[in-house]
């Protein structure tokens, strides 16, 4: 399988609420050895934020941060997103002080 193949399926578990579904994807993907991109982990962080999940989304970031993939507007938006729709007003404010650097 591709990244192309793992990022169509989990944008159609994010698009359906399958948030649970979208991450077991997307580690499956890493133990197949297919490599992550922007699209995956922005893929995987709108599942989350879509399901409520925005701890999970924060640690998909965090997880990207700490990888060479670089996120995206899409990616910035979902985790902005997952934690202003949890009330995590301070979490957002630390994520926009993210997105200046």
């Amino acid at each position: 399988l591709s990244a192309i193949a793992f990022s169509a399926a989990i944008s159609a578990c994010q698009k359906v609420g399958e948030w649970d579904h979208a991450l077991q994807l997307f580690h499956a993907m890493a133990r197949s050895k297919v490599q992550s991109n922007t699209i995956t982990y922005s893929a995987a962080i709108s599942a989350c934020e879509r399901g409520g999940k925005w701890e999970a989304a924060l640690q998909l970031f965090s997880a990207m941060s700490h990888s060479t993939v670089e996120p995206s507007v899409i990616t910035f938006s979902a985790v902005l997103t997952a934690c202003e729709k949890a009330g995590e007003w301070e979490k957002t404010l630390q994520l926009f002080s993210f997105m200046e650097q």
